[in-house]
């Protein structure tokens, strides 16, 4: 992917996480964080050890990360929702993050369309996903990829003071 950086033409690889991209995740995690997006506290401040890859069921091959030479620019997580045989043909996106000083670049939309190619390389039948119901930014990014708003848990979370739906969302592959 090219992308256009003051002026001049940037190339931004996506590629599979590894290990080592663990604390960079953690570290554009942290400046990302809004409650517009996000249901969980705001993680601490990165440490030297800090990483997103922190439990057994979030590993590295779940992630797709976007770089611009050694800059991660964005990720995107896209996992079996359960460990459960009886959904393993679903892929559920359980984050995305791009940094803000490459916002409307389509970087966004790419890391998208990766998670969707990763879950179909997969043999994954459909892609699954949760937004809030007032990240209208997030709900047309998804919307223009050809998800569809499968169900709706009004009034789900509490997140600075005011409630948020929590949209289910789909894509048959």
């Amino acid at each position: 992917m090219d992308t256009a950086d003051s002026g001049t033409t940037t190339h931004v690889v996506i590629r599979p996480a590894t290990p080592a991209d663990g604390h960079a995740v953690y570290v554009l995690d942290h400046r990302c964080w809004s409650p517009v997006s996000e249901v969980s506290e705001r993680p601490d401040p990165p440490q030297s050890d800090s990483t997103a890859f922190h439990d057994e069921r979030h590993r590295p091959e779940h992630m797709l990360v976007a770089m611009r030479e050694s800059e991660l620019l964005g990720w995107v997580r896209v996992l079996p929702p359960t460990p459960l045989p009886s959904n393993a043909h679903i892929r559920s996106i359980q984050g995305l993050q791009v940094a803000p000083e490459a916002r409307g670049l389509g970087l966004g939309r790419a890391l998208l369309h990766a998670a969707i190619a990763k879950a179909r390389h997969e043999g994954a039948q459909r892609v699954t996903l949760r937004v809030l119901g007032g990240n209208t930014v997030a709900r047309a990014l998804y919307e223009t990829a050809g998800f569809t708003v499968t169900g709706v848990q009004p009034r789900e979370f509490l997140v600075a003071g005011r409630y948020e739906d929590d949209v289910l969302m789909g894509f048959e592959l």
